[in-house]
């Protein structure tokens, strides 16, 4: 049954991939926009500086669910059509005309999609705010749900676009659509966005903790947990598109760096009085989301255990940068020169 499924996915693939050359742009887009790692270092800031309880809320269900995805991967095994295609000997049997890309090649399990379970998840308490928003300026239906279509369509777009890099199988993404829905959904009530550093610390080791305990519990049963790197090595067309932050513990790290981190903004907030005034959230946005960038693309070293150590203090100070570090800088500088600094 699940033959004739994966054969099924891989023909919808050919159809999607022997579409318009125009749209093979737009689908890459999609997919590389729709990272989970964007969840951090774009949805994070700019979510915040509309309004910090949302943006904690995001930034919260992207490493719950983050987390949660590792998991499921662990324990459902999922295949990845660019290598299924080989490794079933589909190619053999008959013609099959297919494309990898430079984010084909992810080294995880396929099920459920990533993508599309992170970034469902993530989103869900923002557009839960852009929907009350709306509803609070105007009377049209349209513009109420207007919000939620904007995330349906995102969610299939990410979806098909996953499917046309080869990196999952149709029954994979609607898995993770529905997956990370639900979860956001379930978790926006229970946003820790008052905690301690406390909290968030005990938080970051429990995901730690937790991981460890699972990853020893699937070794001890007999699973061969990094099957899946092997046959992403085996059969990506390029190995320079092979990538560390597609394995399993680079999202453990970064789930349990991000934990940490907003422990760390609890522990340092701006100063009491410290509000930042509409131009001054557009200025601070703005400013995070390029910080945010440059800082994710220093120091990558080639070590393993290196570049995991740095990715996870890169995401722990993340949240500090965001909420506390370029606030103040903004605010600094929008002081008017000679007036008395007072916190």
């Amino acid at each position: 049954m699940m033959d004739a499924l994966h054969t099924t996915g891989i023909h919808f693939a050919e159809v999607l991939q022997a579409g318009p050359p125009c749209l093979e742009k737009f689908w890459i887009s999609v997919t590389s926009l729709a990272d989970p790692k964007c969840v951090f270092t774009i949805c994070f800031p700019l979510a915040y500086f509309l309004d910090r309880k949302v943006g904690v809320s995001v930034l919260w269900i992207g490493l719950v669910s983050e987390w949660l995805n590792v998991v499921l991967k662990w324990f459902l095994f999922g295949e990845r059509p660019f290598w299924w295609v080989h490794e079933s000997g589909l190619t053999r049997k008959e013609l099959v005309t297919l494309r990898q890309f430079a984010v084909s090649c992810e080294t995880g399990p396929g099920s459920p999609s990533g993508h599309c379970m992170i970034t469902g998840a993530a989103l869900w308490p923002l557009v839960t705010a852009l929907t009350a928003l709306a509803s609070r300026h105007s009377r049209s239906l349209v513009v109420k749900l207007s919000p939620f279509g904007a995330y349906t369509l995102l969610l299939l777009a990410v979806g098909l676009s996953r499917i046309f890099v080869l990196a999952h199988f149709p029954h994979q993404v609607v898995g993770g659509i529905l997956a990370g829905a639900a979860l956001g959904w379930g978790l926006q009530g229970h946003t820790p966005a008052t905690r301690t550093m406390g909290f968030f610390v005990a938080a970051a080791l429990a995901l730690l903790l937790g991981s460890l305990a699972l990853h020893s519990l699937v070794i001890a049963a007999g699973i061969d947990i990094d099957w899946s790197i092997r046959l992403a090595t085996k059969w990506c067309s390029n190995p320079a598109w092979l990538r560390l932050d597609t394995r399993p513990f680079a999202s453990i790290c970064r789930d349990t760096g991000s934990a940490l981190g907003l422990g760390l903004a609890a522990a340092f907030p701006l100063p009491r009085g410290g509000q930042l005034e509409p131009r001054q959230r557009v200025a601070s946005a703005m400013l995070a989301l390029v910080a945010m960038q440059v800082f994710h693309r220093l120091l990558q070293p080639t070590d393993v255990t290196l570049w995991y150590a740095t990715n996870f203090f890169k995401y722990a100070a993340g949240p500090w940068l965001v909420t506390s570090l370029l606030p103040w800088l903004v605010l600094s500088l929008g002081r008017p020169r000679g007036s008395p600094h007072t916190d």
